[in-house]
């Protein structure tokens, strides 16, 4: 009988230490000010899942918005001759209502636009890998290359050759990878490079319990720069998938590569996160080469973090949509938009702008796919037009309006990209990149099944409750 007793007691005293400490985080969560929506659905999260729900919020739930990676010292020292070079440059024509646009990613990201660029565009795995590959074998001084992941299989492992076979040549190979894109690929894969004289460091390693609260916040970018002149940039990982394609079909993506002055805006990316990992201060000229005019595109790179004061991807895809005057094409495999972004998509559709966003017809991740799903209706009800990509898997990641404005990168139209990731992206002001990137996206089109409003309102039931139920979850996953 006394045993019974104290096991009551002992229960009893768990499940007030345990509520006590999911009130505090509740409490704790209220005080920090977040979105209103991200605030509610940690709530419900806490409440209605038990034990889970606070592991949950333990590992992706807290704020590092207050950290710095590097100081406003640092920065001004890494930047200082990609800033003389745009201060020297010849002015250069912007279309009306996008100079808004750049001149915001210039005084809030720093992100300075340069003309005189040239851009090759890549739609599959193979005409990339296979250029990307050239490239690395025409490096003499330097090879900087990041990947949200970077696999061990047969891409993986040729890029992983080729680079140490540079790095034996004598050239400096610096690699940079996500510790959680890269979690299934074994510690000898990089181990190999790193015997090889190849650095490598590993993106916010997650180990518990000291970097808990580093699991959500990810490098999500795919970069490349070799010898400071040319640049890989856009949605691609190291993967064989990316050529090969997934069981129900290719797997369609966008990438790019620059050469001039805008890869100083690449550059400038990895050398900020190399620093944030290893503390090593790279801003010789030898990194930010001198450079002549290679085309006639005005690029700008402009990157996104969590642990910034804004959030700058989002905020100027935001002005970009409201100046839209005529069309704003998006593809994105994920569309998890926050409120201000899906009201601005709503308000040009409702407007007369030509509003059209294509996403995959089926997705690599389920619960994912179904919290996109369920903003399609109040999407098409303010009349922009769903395209379901049927071919394979979609995660391009490319937007394209007017004939004057173009962007592609690693950036979802997501919470995740926007609030949580390491993300970075190519942002162009020119006719040709716009018309290339539009008839990338009308070609991919005729591969797509246009959604229809009163066929869509006449999916089962079943599939709008777990719709409605996963989007409560949507500012978290």
């Amino acid at each position: 009988m006394e045993i019974v007793i104290w096991s009551n007691i002992f229960s009893a005293a768990v499940y007030i230490v345990y509520f006590a400490v999911v009130l505090t985080t509740i409490f704790v969560v209220i005080l920090d000010n977040r979105n209103p929506v991200k605030t509610m659905a940690w709530i419900l999260v806490l409440f209605f899942l038990p034990v889970v729900g606070l592991v949950f919020y333990i590992f992706f739930g807290r704020s590092t918005r207050r950290e710095h990676l590097i100081s406003r010292r640092g920065y001004a020292r890494l930047t200082r001759r990609p800033m003389a070079e745009y201060q020297a440059q010849m002015a250069f024509h912007t279309p009306t209502g996008k100079q808004t646009v750049m001149n915001f990613f210039n005084r809030v990201n720093g992100a300075f636009p340069f003309g005189g660029n040239k851009v090759t565009v890549y739609v599959d795995g193979t005409s990339m890998l296979t250029d990307l590959v050239k490239e690395l074998y025409k490096a003499r001084h330097h090879i900087h290359l990041e990947f949200y992941i970077f696999q061990d299989d047969a891409v993986g492992r040729l890029v992983r050759d080729v680079l140490i076979d540079k790095a034996r040549q004598g050239v400096r190979v610096r690699v940079l990878h996500d510790d959680v894109g890269c979690w299934k690929v074994n510690r000898s894969f990089f181990e190999q490079m790193l015997c090889e004289g190849v650095e490598v460091l590993t993106f916010l390693k997650v180990r518990f319990p000291q970097f808990t609260g580093k699991v959500n916040y990810r490098n999500h970018r795919k970069i490349v720069i070799i010898d400071g002149k040319v640049g890989f940039i856009g949605g691609m990982n190291l993967a064989e998938r990316y050529v090969k394609g997934v069981p129900w079909g290719v797997w369609r993506d966008t990438h790019v590569k620059l050469e001039g002055k805008a890869v100083y805006g690449i550059q400038t990316a990895f050398l900020t996160d190399w620093y944030a990992m290893d503390r090593t201060l790279f801003t010789s000229a030898e990194y930010f080469p001198k450079m002549d005019v290679r085309g006639n595109v005005v690029a700008q790179i402009v990157t996104s973090d969590p642990v910034g004061e804004w959030r700058d991807i989002m905020q100027g895809l935001m002005m970009a949509i409201c100046s839209a005057r005529h069309y704003f094409y998006i593809q994105s495999p994920y569309f998890l938009p926050d409120e201000e972004v899906k009201s601005a998509l709503q308000t040009a559709a409702l407007a007369g702008v030509d509003v059209r966003i294509m996403i995959p017809k089926r997705a690599d991740t389920w619960i994912i796919h179904k919290g996109s799903l369920s903003y399609l209706s109040e999407m098409m009800d303010a009349g922009v037009k769903i395209y379901l990509y049927r071919r394979g898997f979609l995660h391009s990641k490319l937007m394209v309006s007017d004939d004057d404005f173009s962007t592609v990168g690693s950036t979802n139209m997501d919470f995740r990209s926007f609030e949580h990731n390491f993300e970075a992206n190519a942002f162009f002001y020119d006719k040709d990149t716009a018309l290339a990137l539009k008839e990338i996206f009308l070609a991919d089109q005729k591969k797509c099944m246009l959604l229809s409003p009163k066929v869509w309102k006449k999916r089962s039931a079943k599939n709008k409750v777990t719709e409605s139920v996963v989007r409560l979850l949507s500012p978290l996953l």
